[in-house]
């Protein structure tokens, strides 16, 4: 009888100190010396995943890692995408990671005032996405913003998920316009707004550039703006790499506003959301015409002599530096 009670003792011990050392092996911290990531590729099972954190000195054993993880149900859970660990997480905190799905999300941007060309450029050349771009893109149909990604995600997701938000912001700011302005459509907006976002990038210009252009187009004037002649000369295809020469300014081209009335027929570039509500909300104002100031931001003139005044003025400033 005492031997038996002295063997379910002894089992009860071992028991323990195995407990023990099982809780040891999981909430521990793990041998990983500096940050890594490794990449799950979708349908990898626990055996591939748990080779792969221990090849990359995250976890101390595999095996002990797919014990757990069928204990847990992590098996069932395991999420396709780049998972970033730090040093010494415990071989528990790893299966969580996994389990809840915690990937890495990396950042693209695609600055304001940038052509078709440029943007898909900046895409183009992201190594951490996949694919090639086989989406149709017309001049300013995608918003400038940042987009968060994983890794492995398509380009064409990127270039979809900007082309979506242009037209909600479109659609929204369209919607809430001044209604006196005289643009016809949301195409029109985002021509105009693509105009504001080239001339300036000083916020608190963007409107009165806005109501610039907006009398030019009451009273019938020519926009005259160069942002307009380069794209007319490069169509977004390069960069023209020199200064505008007066022979360029009566380039035959629908897009120059030296020689065609109204607005050019496309956008010239994509315009942020502070252009597109600036092209949708002018400033009230009776200016006609304006120039660099020479710090920074520009004069603004009702009268064509003010404005000559103006152009003399920045000339003078130009020479003296």
């Amino acid at each position: 009888m005492k031997n038996w009670r002295l063997i379910l003792l002894l089992g009860a011990l071992l028991s323990i100190v195995l407990l023990w050392q099982l809780k040891t092996m999981i909430y521990d911290a793990g041998p990983l010396k500096t940050p890594t990531s490794i990449v799950i590729a979708p349908g990898d099972n626990s055996h591939t995943v748990a080779k792969l954190l221990e090849e990359n000195g995250i976890i101390n054993n595999a095996l002990l890692f797919r014990i757990f993880a069928r204990f847990y149900q992590v098996d069932k859970k395991l999420k396709a995408g780049e998972y970033a660990f730090i040093p010494y997480e415990s071989l528990f905190e790893v299966m969580q990671k996994i389990a809840h799905g915690d990937v890495v999300y990396r950042k693209i941007t695609l600055p304001e005032g940038l052509t078709k060309r440029e943007m898909l450029d900046i895409i183009n050349n992201d190594d951490m996405l996949s694919g090639e771009i086989t989406i149709e893109v017309d001049e300013g149909e995608m918003l400038p913003e940042t987009y968060s990604y994983t890794r492995g995600m398509s380009k064409d997701s990127i270039v979809k998920r900007a082309k979506k938000a242009m037209k909600k912001v479109l659609k929204s700011v369209w919607r809430d316009r001044d209604e006196t302005i005289p643009l016809k459509d949301k195409k029109q907006l985002l021509i105009l707004a693509s105009i504001v976002e080239k001339e300036t990038s000083v916020d608190t210009e963007r409107s009165l550039v806005a109501s610039v252009f907006t009398n030019r187009l009451r009273k019938g004037m020519r926009l005259q703006t160069d942002p307009t002649v380069i794209y007319a000369l490069t169509l977004g295809q390069k960069d023209l790499g020199r200064k505008l020469t007066k022979k360029d300014l009566s380039y035959d081209n629908p897009y120059n506003t030296y020689v065609y009335y109204g607005l050019p027929p496309a956008p010239i570039c994509s315009p942020g959301i502070a252009s597109i509500y600036a092209a949708a909300h002018p400033e009230v104002s009776d200016y006609l015409y304006f120039v660099a100031s020479g710090k920074g931001g520009h004069n603004f003139s009702s009268s064509l002599k003010q404005h000559n005044d103006h152009v003399a003025n920045y000339r003078k400033k130009r020479k003296k530096k």
